[in-house]
């Protein structure tokens, strides 16, 4: 019987071995998803600690604070993982350039439910490739909740192109929420991203996005760039600092976040 205990746990060595050697992937930061999975039993916390948007046209300014965004990712199998994301807390200002008049907003967000299954390496090595379907639910309110329920489909796909390179495509097809809060309309977008490793603890992105949305009241393309930076300050600990750039007049006019990710 103990021979038999030893064989099966040597048997089984491989495998935990491989999980445990898998490096840690967070989906933070940038506008883009990774293909890569987190490893069976294990969890993967990402929380946006603050994030700024800033929106103006000729008649109105508005700027938009989430507090605390936090994704949860749960490994189920060696290619699956389970999703939980929310925002606690979201402030909105919004200034009427005409009158002065000031609105404020203080909401909840919307929890999003969703699992990730890799289709090729799911330690994102080499080519790498997802399917992400996801659906939101209108826990929160206007103007940081949606209103309504949606849904989306990311399907992810990197591949390195050296030890240091690494391109990733995000495309994303969404059931969206209409702008007054009630039914669904056609959004897609399209992300292409450049990770450079800078050293063994600092990678940089810049990405591009492009976003059509077919929202009842009007529909808009939007464009933008981003920059972010992702240090690994340990093998299960990443902070990240980031920006975007609308580079249209659909486009907000400016983001910047700043995240940390833990595994456990």
């Amino acid at each position: 019987m103990k021979r038999l205990i030893a064989a099966a746990a040597i048997a089984l060595l491989p495998g935990i071995a491989h999980a445990e050697e898998r490096d840690y992937c967070p989906e933070r930061p940038g506008l883009g998803t990774p293909a890569c999975t987190i490893a069976p039993g294990r969890v993967s916390v990402e929380t946006g600690l603050v994030d700024w948007t800033r929106d103006e046209d000729s008649s109105q300014r508005s700027d938009t604070i989430l507090i605390g965004d936090t994704l949860v990712r749960i490994g189920l199998t060696d290619t699956i993982e389970a999703q939980v994301g929310w925002t606690p807390f979201g402030h909105m200002r919004t200034r009427d350039k005409n009158s002065g008049a000031i609105d404020r907003a203080n909401r909840v967000g919307d929890v999003s439910l969703g699992f990730k299954a890799n289709l090729r390496n799911p330690d994102g090595s080499g080519f790498a490739v997802a399917v992400h379907p996801f659906v939101t639910l209108p826990t929160g309110r206007s103007p940081i909740g949606a209103g309504d329920w949606g849904a989306g489909l990311v399907v992810p796909a990197t591949y390195d192109l050296s030890n240091t390179l690494n391109l990733a495509f995000t495309p994303e097809l969404d059931a969206a929420v209409d702008q007054d809060g009630s039914g669904r309309h056609l959004a897609f977008s399209g992300t292409v991203g450049l990770a450079v490793a800078l050293n063994h603890e600092v990678t940089g992105t810049i990405e591009f996005q492009a976003l059509r949305d077919d929202d009842p009241s009007g529909a808009t393309t939007q464009t933008r760039a981003g920059l972010s930076l992702g240090w690994m300050a340990s093998d299960a600990l990443q902070l990240d600092i980031g920006g975007a750039v609308g580079l249209n007049h659909a486009s907000p006019d400016g983001e910047l976040y700043l995240g940390i990710s833990r595994r456990f």
